[in-house]
């Protein structure tokens, strides 16, 4: 149903695409998996009309078809569903659906007859979605819902969906999943791309590996496994499992009581939680993301104005609540944010640079404590550990950190913070848009530190990646603690409703 045979793309000297085969039956779901940087989205980028190749041909339905925009492959029959959504939150599903293909007249928009349409489309994909229904108001999966029909809408009959599930629930995956095998049944013909190896193998047919710009390897869903797949992705043995052995918790290091944030419009942000971190054990926060976890972490890392904050923080029995994020530093706090580009690094200043943040007014940033005459050897010298004891590559204390892939850039950040060293680790989206090999290593650094007495605060929308590193585990809903569970024996679906306000249990 779509080929790309032999595509080549290039931008400046980095070559994405290196003569790039992938072939997508008709009626399958075709899953392309591949570590960050593997040419995978560009591939589908151009297969959408998003980029144009720079060598090769795409064939849809076995004709060579020149795809330069997306309205040429929306004219194929190509959509494409990307990873974060295309919607004017203010306007109803209905409006957004038909938004560039207005059906009607120019002077007449018959959008009683778009919604007549969409309906028969949601109740025939099983999507169960009110036409005019505002965008604000609904759920995530919801919302991909309506990004799905205004594919159907424009009559695709191949869709390429980018990250699907990357904020979903695990009840809403599910569905997700049920929705893509109707659309199978009935015809369609699906591409996903993802990272999560558990969801190639419980929704794909046929699976195509990417590494370095290239196809290394297709094969069918039924005849490989998680642990070849990876192999694949990343050119040697992955350990695709946390191994990590009982926590031994101490003294309480974190206690909250109470705390409360209200947001600048008013709102509440934080609602009374009250939690307990004790050293030697990393406790995970679970929840669809918004519902406080950003707020929280930043609160702990003294990053919001302790005006729009009540209740009482404790670091090792002292309240630490009107601190400052540095005051905070200096007690042993550290802080891996979720985003990295924004409040992690300055990413047109070089490595060396980059691993003084935070620390850069003492040793070995200066000469001397209290002085102010930087230290250009120790900043190297600084700069040169952090790249060898956490393998940030490239090894050049000179690069500048826009150069670095995510997941080095990741491990940059890791690597600064340990050097505090910190005895309170704040760490949110360890893993975002990070390697599989580079996963299974910040992993393996996060059980270290757990186990050398540091206690660990750990929020992640990756709800297998929480589950697997966290000793116990929170969920928060609406900006409130909604249940302790332990990791080890609760179920996704337990979790998962209790991450959208459906259940809660205590320990």
């Amino acid at each position: 149903m779509l080929e790309l045979r032999n595509i080549t793309k290039r931008f400046g000297a980095v070559v994405a695409n290196d003569r790039v085969h992938i072939a997508v039956k008709a009626g399958t779901i075709h899953a392309i998996v591949g570590e960050n940087g593997a040419g995978k989205s560009t591939a589908m980028k151009i297969a959408y009309g998003f980029y144009t190749p720079d060598d090769g041909e795409i064939l849809v339905d076995g004709k060579p078809q020149p795809i330069r925009t997306p309205h040429d492959a929306i004219r194929l029959g190509i959509g494409m569903v990307h990873q974060h959504f295309m919607l004017v939150d203010t306007m109803t599903a209905a409006e957004n659906i038909v938004l560039g293909a207005e059906p009607g007249t120019f002077s007449s928009l018959d959008l009683e007859g778009a919604e007549k349409q969409i309906r028969s489309l949601s109740e025939e994909f099983h999507l169960s979605i009110d036409p005019r229904a505002v965008i604000e108001t609904l759920s995530v999966g919801q919302q991909q819902r309506v990004e799905l029909l205004k594919a159907l809408y424009r009559r695709a009959h191949i869709l390429i969906l980018d990250e699907p599930t990357a904020v979903l629930t695990p009840q809403e995956v599910d569905e997700f999943f049920r929705i893509l095998r109707r659309m199978r049944e009935q015809g369609k013909t699906v591409v996903i791309i993802t990272h999560k190896l558990d969801e190639v193998l419980a929704i794909s047919d046929e699976v195509t590996v990417m590494r370095d710009g290239r196809v290394v390897g297709v094969r069918t869903t039924g005849e490989t496994n998680a642990a070849e797949l990876a192999r694949l992705m990343v050119g040697r043995d992955v350990l695709l499992r946390v191994d990590k052995g009982d926590a031994k918790p101490g003294s309480v290091a974190l206690r909250i009581r109470d705390r409360s944030m209200t947001g600048n419009d008013g709102t509440r942000r934080l609602d009374r939680i009250s939690l307990e971190v004790r050293s030697g054990e990393i406790v995970g926060i679970a929840g669809v993301e918004g519902n406080g976890q950003t707020e929280l972490i930043e609160d702990l890392a003294g990053l919001v104005d302790p005006a729009r904050m009540s209740g009482v923080v404790e670091f090792e029995g002292q309240d630490i609540s009107r601190l400052s994020a540095r005051e905070r530093k200096e007690k042993g706090i550290a802080h891996v944010p979720e985003d990295r580009h924004r409040r992690g690094l300055l990413l047109d200043s070089d490595l060396s640079e980059n691993s003084i943040l935070g620390v850069h007014y003492r040793k070995p940033a200066v000469t001397h404590s209290g002085g102010i005459l930087l230290d250009d050897a120790g900043i190297r010298r600084r700069a040169e550990e952090i790249i060898h004891d956490f393998d940030v590559r490239p090894p050049n204390p000179d690069l500048h950190a826009r150069a670095l892939s995510g997941g080095n850039q990741q491990k940059l950040i890791i690597g600064r913070e340990y050097g505090l060293p910190p005895r309170l680790l704040l760490i949110s989206q360890p893993t975002r848009g990070v390697d599989i090999g580079a996963i299974e290593f910040i992993h393996r650094k996060l059980v270290a530190l757990r186990d050398a007495g540091c206690a660990v605060l750990l929020v992640s929308a990756e709800l297998e990646e929480v589950t697997a590193l966290a000793d116990r585990l929170l969920v928060i809903y609406h900006g409130r603690i909604a249940g302790e569970v332990d990791p080890k024996v609760a179920t996704r679906e337990e979790i998962g409703l209790m991450m959208t306000g459906g259940g809660a249990k205590a320990e």
